[in-house]
């Protein structure tokens, strides 16, 4: 979430019928410790469910009469809970997720209880969180709730507040003396865990949200991450601390963090956590969910350098999933399909934020179809770009049993036409193919699939090999024939094939490579072996031919390798490749190899 100026919709409060069950006690709590050890831990799959802050942040007409972010109350989330037991739990969908602000009054102020513990709002949740989990376990569900990082300002009390069941310890025993700032809007004090009373109050709000019912703490503001970075916004020790507390309560609490984290950091990250936002928020803070530009677009550009680090027991987390209703999502159905495709092929939870009870059919299809939900929820990794970040793109992963998992998106604003080769991939011949949003076998295809898609859109296969193994001839970007030119070296590199690589491809770096032999005439999808913290431009060219630049995408650091394909148009014999910085900065490059035969 972001840090807007709030106000709240008063509560309805419990229906009747919710209220005399509560009072009956026939919607009870789940126990501490009913999970444990009888089920898989968390995030052995991606999750699914709801979140609310995809309403709460919405300007879209009704959702938030009463001031802006108001929709948070009890009695919305309830009939989120209803409608998700109703229409999406056969599918996997479970998490009932409250986010900021369920604490807060409709002036945003906060209560705490007599232990510096968020409380709350009366008004919000007449009923308690307690009553709230346990409806949601009442249908089958799990129920999730949200926390900043941090202990926050107004909960000090001028360090005085005792710690619940830590004689002796006050918030003041907690924080750095000097009282310095953390978390994404600087709304908390950071603790200082080399103080003993800290793990303490950590251990205190883990057992009440344990105590309450929740299966789920997204702990936000995250840093570093969150747009903030420096040493008052590392909290690792945080997450850290959070860990040790859940694990002490003895319920299976899934620990997502928020927002846009540090992939610097991704192996505390992976460490002390089930999940982290790799992005900024989804939401667009208009009078629609979400839209196209702001940011459902971004998640090209920002998700491939995180694939890596994503499998069981913890994934990349893509934010909040709008695609359930085409007017209030604000989106067409092209753009709703491959936002939905993105997510799916990358193994992010898939939790949405949209109304569950005005979905519309096209968005049920989306939000239910079981093929792609298993692409999601299944054993293949997560899906990266096989081809350069340009306005058409191709994303692939190859499964377990040796089927891969391929999607082609038109990012252009305009239809175009986009081709999986199957060179690509690693294989010739021939393939079949089935149409996993259509549920459709589409039989045989040859050497590629190509369709044209609308501006913005996507379509997502399974493909299975039919033909024969890829062979290919490889070149080294530090072999001794190759030329540099500009400020363009070779240096060591452990991942890289050959030991070596060509970096420092800048200002007008280039790198060359002589001798690349094939025996006829065409356009050969080249595979690109290279390395990229970030996503770069670079200018491919071959012998005196003009030169196509293309983007690669991120490979997460400055170690690790992976590789994309590029159309390059060699003539029969001997060529030179070309790879040329321009005015930017370029990856550095690890390796070629020239597949045999030109594209077909």
């Amino acid at each position: 979430m972001r840090s807007p100026s709030y106000s709240v919709l008063p509560a309805r409060g419990l229906t009747a019928a919710v209220a005399l069950a509560l009072t009956a006690g026939l919607a009870t709590a789940v126990p501490a410790t009913a999970h444990a050890g009888t089920a898989p831990g968390p995030a052995a799959k991606p999750y699914m469910g709801w979140s609310s802050w995809s309403m709460q942040s919405s300007r879209y007409p009704g959702l938030n009469p009463d001031g802006d972010y108001s929709y948070l109350t009890e009695a919305n989330v309830l009939k989120q809970a209803d409608a998700l037991a109703a229409k999406l739990k056969p599918y996997g969908y479970t998490y009932v997720n409250i986010d900021s602000g369920w604490w807060r009054d409709k002036d945003w102020k906060p209560g705490f209880d007599a232990y510096a513990r968020q409380q709350a709002d009366p008004v919000r949740f007449p009923h308690g969180m307690k009553a709230v989990a346990d409806h949601i376990h009442g249908l089958g569900l799990k129920a999730g709730i949200y926390l900043p990082v941090g202990l926050e300002k107004e909960a000090y009390g001028d360090g005085k507040v005792p710690v619940w069941h830590a004689d002796g310890c006050t918030t003041a025993d907690i924080v750095h003396g000097d009282l310095r700032t953390t978390n994404g809007w600087d709304s908390a004090y950071k603790l200082d865990f080399a103080k003993p009373c800290t793990q303490k109050y950590i251990d205190s709000q883990a057992q009440m949200i344990a105590s309450w019912g929740y299966d789920f703490l997204k702990l936000d503001g995250v840093g570093p991450g969150s747009f903030k970075s420096g040493e008052n916004y590392d909290n690792v020790a945080d997450v850290a601390a959070w860990q040790k507390a859940i694990a002490a309560t003895g319920r299976p609490v899934h620990l997502e963090l928020s927002w846009s984290l540090d992939i610097g950091h991704a192996a505390d990250w992976k460490k002390y956590s089930h999940g982290w936002r790799v992005d900024t928020d989804v939401e667009c803070y208009c009078n629609t969910l979400v839209s196209w530009e702001n940011s459902v677009d971004d998640r090209f550009t920002d998700t491939p350098g995180w694939t890596r680090h994503a499998g069981p027991g913890g994934w990349n987390d893509l934010d909040s999933l709008d695609v359930g209703n085409g007017a209030m999502d604000g989106l067409t159905k092209a753009e709703r399909q491959t936002y939905a495709t993105l997510w799916a092929v990358a193994k992010s939870p898939l939790y949405t934020g949209d109304d569950l009870t005005r979905l519309d059919s096209y968005g049920v299809k989306l939000l239910t179809n079981r093929e792609v939900i298993a692409v999601d929820q299944g054993d293949s990794p997560p899906a990266r770009p096989v081809t350069p970040s340009d306005p058409q793109q191709v994303w692939a992963a190859k499964n377990p049993d040796g089927t891969h998992t391929v999607a082609l998106f038109n990012l252009a604003d305009a239809p175009a036409a986009v081709t999986a080769d199957f060179s690509s991939l690693g294989f010739t011949g021939k393939a079949s193919v089935r149409d996993l949003w259509n549920h459709e076998n589409l039989g045989s295809y040859k050497n590629k699939i190509t369709e044209a898609l609308p501006a913005h859109g996507s379509r997502l296969f399974t493909v299975t090999p039919r033909g024969g193994t890829l062979t290919t001839t490889g070149y080294e970007a530090e072999a001794a024939a190759n030329t540099l030119g500009g400020r363009a070296s070779v240096s060591d590199c452990s991942a890289c094939s050959g030991g070596r690589k060509v970096g420092d491809l800048y200002a007008g770096g280039t790198l060359r490579f002589h001798n690349v032999v094939v025996d006829r005439p065409g356009t050969y999808l080249i595979k690109v072996s290279y390395i990229s913290g970030d996503p770069r431009p670079v200018n491919v060219s071959a012998g005196s031919g003009a030169a196509t630049r293309h983007s690669f995408p991120s490979t997460g650091d400055w170690g690790t390798v992976e590789t994309v394909s590029v159309p390059v148009t060699l003539k029969a014999g001997s060529n030179t490749v070309t790879f040329d910085s321009g005015s930017d900065y370029a990856p550095d490059i690890d390796r070629i190899d020239v597949p045999s035969s030109p594209r077909q």
